[in-house]
Formats: C-alpha cells, structure tokens, sequence
C-alpha cells in the first residue's frame, strides 16, 4: 500500500491538535514498493539488446507494478524521457499496444501514424508523430515481467518476421533473467536513462600518463602511445619533452613543479609537433599522488575537435546541438547574435524555456516530432520585434543539431507572433487531452473514476487521489487510490458545510493548493493528515453547479505553478462534465435494466424429470435495452416447452415487443397444439403489430419420460445436444425463416429422441457472434467449449458457457442462454 494524501475533503469534523501548525515533519523514507536496483543493470542490457537487434533507434522497458494495475517505464534508451511524460504509467486495462501486449502476450505491431490513430487513437493523441514501433511482453513461462517497446522511422512499412522474433526472443531472454528476483522487479523506481554507445568520429582521443617527478620517468598507457605517435616508449621524460612545440615546455614544467610543490590539479594546454610539419593540441589535467613525487595525468588530443568547433564558428549560419532532453549543449557565435542570447544563457537548458518567443507549444513540438520520428523538420519563428528566423532540425538517437537562417516569412505563415506569455507545456496539454481521450470512452461512474485515477496521478506525479460526489447534502466517496487501508473511513458522509478544504472548495467553487504540509497545518489547524507533503483541492464544477471535489496528494513539497493550477482546474471541469453524464446514464440504465427484468421469468417451474437454469446479461455498452427473452412452459401431459427469442434491435421498442411476443407464447403454447403451429399463429401475430421488427425463436416441446422432442427454429441458431458421455453436436433441426415477414409462411417441425441424461443448451446470438468470426465459427466454439466442460451441476456450466462474455467491459449484444438436462445417468 502506498502512502496516503491528505486528510481526506469530506470528514467529520478535524480532531483538534494545537501543536500541529509548529511542530516539525517527522523524517520518512519513501514506503512504495521499489523494484531491486541490483536488477538494473540487467534491465538497461536487455532493451538494449532488444534495441540492437532489431536496428531500431530507441525502445522503452516497462514493468508491471507490484499490484499488477499497472505498468510503470523502468528503462529507457534512445528516446527522451520527457516525451514518454503522459505515458510514464499505464493502466493494464488501458486501450494501449502496451498494455494489449500485456494482458494478451502478443508482439503488436504499428507500421505508421495511420496504422497508430485506427488501432489505437488515445496513444496517437499523447503521441501525434510519425513513427513506427513494435510492442512485445517480457514473458518467461507463465510469468510476464512487463513489456518491451521499440521505435523506428516511420515509412518502413511492417518490420519483417525475423525482427519480429528477434523482439521476442529479446523479451523472453530478458525475462528468463528476471526470474530469480521474483517479485522483488514488481513497483516502480526512477527509470534507467540507458546510454547509447557513442558513435565514432568525436573528436577526442584520451589517454594517461603517471609521471614520477623524481627521475622524471614516465609510464603512458596504450591510448597515449597512438596519441604521441613515438612507438616504442623508453620512459624518459624527455622524450615527451622534446616533441612538444619548443616554447610550450618551459611553462608545462612550472605548472607540474607548481602543482607537485602545492599538493593541487593541474590543467594545461601544449602542442605537439606533427611528424607531417604541423602540431596537435594536447589538453592536460593532472593531480598529484598524496606522500609521492608523482602525478597521474590524462591527456587528450582535441585537435580534430578544436578544428571542428573553429569551422562551425566561422559559419555565418547560426548552429546550434540539443541533447536527446532538449537542452543547449553547443552554440555557436551566429546563433548566439541571431538568436540575441549568449552562451552562458543558452547551454544547458531548454530554448523554449530561455526565450520567451520561443515558448508556444508549437516549437517544442517540432524538437519532440524531429526526436520521435527521426526524420528531419523545419519551422519558421519571429524573434521581436519583427525578425523572421527559420530553423532547420537533423536528429538522430543521440540528440539534433540544428541549422539558423534568417528568413522573411512566407504569406501562409501560420504561426503566432506572438505568444501566450505563459502557455501551457506540451506535457500539461497532452495530459488533458489524454484524459479528455479517456473520458469521452467511458460511460459509467465507474469507468470515470477509473479513467481518473489513470491519467491524474502518473501525469501530475501525484501518490494518491481521492474523488468525491454530494448528494443529500453530504459528500460521498467514489474512488480513492493510494491512500493508507481506512483512512478515509471517517470522511464518508461529511455535511458539505463542515470546515474541510474539500467540503470548502465545493461550497465555495475555488481550487485550494498547499506547498508543504506546514501550509495545511495552519489553514486548518489538527487536520488529520498522513505521509503527504502537497495537495491540491479542486472543485468538480458542471454547467456552473458544484458536484463533487478531487483531492490530489504528493510525497514531497511541491510548488504549484500558475500554469498547474490551471491546468489542474481545467481537468476538474472534465471530470465533473464526464461525472454528469455518467450519473445520467446511471440512473436511466437501472430504469431500462429494471424494465428488462421485469419482462423476464423471476424463477422457473421444476419439471419433474428435468433439471433447468437460465442464464440472462445485458450488453455492456450503450443505454438502450435488448430484446432477449428465455421462458419455460409445463403443458398439463407432463412435458415442457422450452423457449429462447431474440427480437431485432436495442431499445425500449424492442422490449416491449419482446413482452408482447413472450405473452403470446405462452398462451398459444399452453394447449395442445404442436410447436410448428405456436410458431405459425406467433408470426402472423408479429405480421399484424406491424412494428417494424422482425425476431428470431427457438420452441421445443419435451416430454421428459418418454425422451421424445418435438421443435421448430424461425431463424435462429440451432440448440446444442451434450449427451451423457460427452459428445456434443448442434441439433439437426430444419430451420425456418424469421418470424415477422410475411403471413405466408411455414415453420417445418422436427422430431427426435433424446438420450439419458442429455443436456440441450438453447441461446441467443450474442454468445456466439462476434467482430472476429462468424455465427457458425462461434457456434462451434461453444460446442467445444460444451463438449469439454467438466462442471457435474448446471448452474456452474451455464457460468461456464458465459465464460469470457461475462467479463467483457465492450459487449454490445445482449446474452440469453436456457439450458435444460434429463434425468439419466452421465454428465
């Protein structure tokens, strides 16, 4: 369990302690579960590995949480962390190749931008650039540590197989190692920022040299013998002495004996003669070694670097190098005038948080598209008062160098002249449009607060969270996360009057931050609180009406910036929009539900010989209602007649026919006459409602004594025979056509008898229709799934044949199953 937030917004009254306010925070560690460090090492090889094998330029390596809720990026190589910001933490449930690679243990593929917005449209909103990438889990036997995910230029097409399996097989090496930690890799811990091999060509060449001052001797490395170029080293001080440039030797004598003499480093700079007639600069810096006459020194020929960086500098054109991060690491004197900032401003940090007309959200978004498709990009930029700068960018996994033109804008220029003063980063906006993404697919209270708990906390780096809703004057809680086991039990129910930040920023509609515990402490003195630091109290506000308030807790002090706390306001207006609307659905799905269960039998008859159950679920999406319907008939000679319906379409008009259609059954089934008839009579019934629907039936007439069936099927899938030793086929039942057509027409009666102990299983399309296969694929499914069931009672096996359908948050379809068994020996 992790600690908990603040004191939770809607309690009882705060227990009163007057030393609160002065009293110091007590010291703690950090009490989240943490994967094992000694484990990171493996974690930076194995994406690394799976980087290089597959020629892609960067990957991430996440790892599952210690609750299994969640995925969390553990390491990372050739990909800015920053950009992997609205996706630092995942929800295992979330429509994400990640998380889909996760749960169903498969590599995923997206070959472009497009390929990204048709399949997965939340992940190309927090990540809207071209490039390509290959998601695999991290799985060794039945054991799944996370995922790996790696990235290349986009335009490639598919990746072929053997990179595929190359992935793979990356992911299951890395998991094989992982398995002696067990769970000690499960929770989270500060990403491993894994360093790409540095390409050739630098520049540099580094060796060393220990030199004993007292006989002037020298003992160089293998580096440093290429450097000097001497072959062969007598050791001689001399001999290093006598290639350096004449007037450079005397002044590198003073700074070591001055550095020997003071016990201190050393740097200096000497040039080397050149066998060729020219020289190479050498850089020096050494330390002496404490109670000896020696210094170990490290030498590094610049001399290619120093001409690189001199031709750079003699260009007119400004230059400039950004590190994967973003930040400055180089500018040269063009850029410096072009761009009116130095050096000292500039390296090290970011250009759009230096320069002011440099901050709209457009520009950094061309570095982050630049980093993540690897492709190059251009991008104009007026620098105040009215100069026009245009701005080429080359990236690759190492970082981008960019090119500074002037220029003078062309007549479609579309970007602004002038930016926001303090706009919003891209981080902050994409985290709002991940949530708004999340919310507008969830539909129920439930899924909004789980949507919440998703994206806030990973995206504000928040610990816990706390959602609340008044109602009857009193605020109660929705969803919590993060919070210590019982906690918030005293806060359920608080008047929305009582002197809390969070019953106060609902009656009064401003958000409430604190930086420090200390801050909390004296706005509301003996508040109860945990292991919290920071919080913010945001009011749910829909259509101008308070509903409800978030509270946000961090482990450390945190200060709120002007553009946090808009941004944090601007999401508890999503929230609560989302909160509305779901409350509505709510309430109006338990209505429709309700009426759809009152159409329904509230309990089946007992038939003696014959054991019977019924299954019913509601399609899980949508507010209208469907048209299923089951119902069991004794007939006065002993027998039954078993009844399964669908009527076309998802709505209250549906329903209603189904009522109409199911009383109608009944009646004409309650006398003598044969099922073909019932079916006859019931379609010109339909025909004459003339509403519009059409439905399929299903009607079988039993007599449990005697075994014998008698059925008719208008248009609906054929039921399934289980007999006693298992074996299991779909009723061979001559079919007719869906009842509603026409007056006309005949439904052909078909007559059988069944074995002891046989189960028939009668159901409605929902269970065996679906995106991915036909009704008669899925028909055969569930004949397997029938024929290899080992529950002995019917009421496991109808659960059973539910099976995953039950499960599935996305059904569309409503699901009716009627499964009836004679009395026999068997199964």
């Amino acid at each position: 369990m992790r600690p908990g937030v603040p004191a939770d917004p809607s309690g009882p009254p705060p227990r009163t302690d007057p030393e609160a306010a002065t009293r110091p925070d007590p010291p703690r560690g950090d009490a989240r579960p943490r994967w094992d460090a000694a484990a990171e090492p493996l974690l930076a090889d194995g994406l690394l590995r799976a980087v290089r094998s597959t020629s892609a330029y960067g990957g991430v390596l996440y790892l599952h949480s210690a609750d299994r809720r969640s995925l969390a990026v553990a390491a990372v190589v050739g990909i800015p962390l920053s950009l992997l910001e609205p996706f630092r933490r995942i929800a295992v449930a979330a429509p994400l190749p990640v998380a889909d690679s996760y749960r169903g243990g498969r590599t995923i593929v997206l070959a472009d931008a497009d390929d990204t917005m048709r399949r997965y449209p939340r992940l190309a909103v927090g990540l809207p650039y071209a490039h390509a990438s290959a998601t695999t889990p991290v799985t060794a036997g039945d054991r799944t540590f996370g995922v790996i995910a790696v990235f290349w230029p986009a335009g490639g097409g598919h990746p072929p197989a053997a990179t595929r399996r190359q992935l793979r097989t990356a992911g299951n090496r890395l998991a094989t190692g992982l398995l002696p930690y067990g769970d000690r890799v499960g929770g989270e811990g500060p990403p491993v920022v894994v360093p790409l091999p540095v390409p050739g060509g630098d520049g540099i060449r580094l060796g060393f040299l220990d030199w004993d001052l007292a006989d002037n001797r020298l003992t160089v490395d293998e580096r440093l013998r290429e450097i000097l170029g001497t072959g062969p080293f007598d050791g001689r001080g001399a001999a290093l002495l006598d290639r350096l440039v004449p007037e450079d030797v005397a002044p590198l004598r003073e700074a070591v004996r001055q550095a020997a003499r003071q016990g201190r480093p050393f740097t200096h700079r000497v040039r080397l003669r050149d066998p060729g007639g020219g020289t190479r600069q050498l850089d020096l810096s050494g330390h002496p070694v404490p109670d000896s006459a020696r210094l170990v020194v490290a030498v590094a020929d610049v001399t290619a670097a120093e001409a690189a960086t001199a031709a750079v500098e003699r260009l007119r054109d400004g230059v400039f190098a950004l590190d994967p991060d973003g930040r400055l690491g180089y500018v040269n004197r063009s850029a410096e005038m072009l761009l009116h900032a130095t050096r000292a401003d500039l390296v090290g940090r970011r250009p759009w948080d230096v320069l002011a007309w440099l901050t709209d959200p457009a520009y950094e978004d061309r570095y982050r598209s630049a980093m993540l498709s690897q492709q190059p990009t251009a991008f104009l930029a007026r620098r105040p008062p009215g100069h026009w700068l245009a701005f080429s960018l080359y990236p690759d996994a190492h970082g981008l160098t960019g090119r500074i033109v002037p220029a003078a804008p062309s007549e479609d220029t579309t970007l602004p002249e002038a930016p926001p003063p303090t706009p919003a980063s891209l981080g902050s906006v994409y985290h709002l449009l991940q949530l708004a993404s999340a919310l507008t697919e969830a539909v129920t209270v439930r899924e909004v607060a789980e949507a919440v708990v998703d994206q806030i906390l990973p995206g504000f780096g928040g610990q816990e969270l706390a959602l609340y809703l008044a109602r009857g004057g009193r605020m109660h809680l929705v969803t919590e996360s993060g919070y210590p086991e019982g906690f918030l039990d005293p806060f359920e129910g608080t008047p929305i009057r009582a002197r809390l930040p969070g019953t106060e920023v609902f009656t009064t509609g401003a958000p409430i931050f604190f930086e420090s515990a200390r801050e909390l402490s004296a706005a509301y003195p003996g508040i109860p609180r945990d292991e919290m630091a920071a919080w913010a109290f945001l009011p749910l506000i829909a259509s101008g009406h308070p509903v409800g308030s978030l509270i946000l807790g961090f482990d450390r002090p945190r200060p709120f910036t002007a553009e946090d706390r808009s941004v944090l306001t601007a999401l508890g207006g999503l929230i609560a929009q989302a909160l509305e609307r779901a409350r509505l659905y709510d309430a109006e799905s338990a209505v429709a539900r309700g009426l759809q269960q009152a159409l329904l039998p509230h309990r089946l008859p007992a038939v003696p010989g014959l054991d019977i159950t019924a299954r019913y679920l509601p399609g899980t999406r949508g507010m209208d209602i469907g048209g299923d319907w089951y119902d069991v008939l004794p007939t006065p000679d002993g027998g039954v007649v078993l009844i399964i319906g669908d009527v076309e379409g998802h709505s209250v008009k549906a329903a209603a026919l189904m009522g109409q259609l199911r009383s109608a059954v009944r009646a004409f089934a309650s006398g003598d006459d044969p099922v073909e008839t019932v079916a006859r009579r019931t379609n010109h019934l339909l025909v004459d409602l003339d509403a519009g629907l059409l439905a399929s039936c299903c009607l079988l007439r039993l007599h449990p004594a005697t075994r014998t069936l008698r059925a008719v099927r208008a248009g609906h899938p054929p039921p399934l025979l289980r007999e006693a030793d298992g074996r299991t086929t779909a009723l061979d039942l001559d079919g007719g056509p869906l009842l509603g057509i026409d007056h006309g027409v005949d439904f052909p009666a078909t007559e059988t008898r069944l074995p002891p102990g046989a189960t028939l299983v009668l159901y409605t399309d929902g269970l065996v229709e679906s995106a991915t296969a036909t009704i008669a694929e899925g028909i055969d499914r569930l004949r397997t799934a029938l024929a290899h069931a080992t529950a002995p009672a019917l009421e496991p096996l109808a659960d059973f044949l539910l099976g995953q359908a039950r499960h599935d948050a996305h059904r569309a379809d409503d699901i009716a199953v009627l499964i009836a068994r004679l009395a026999g020996t068997g199964s």
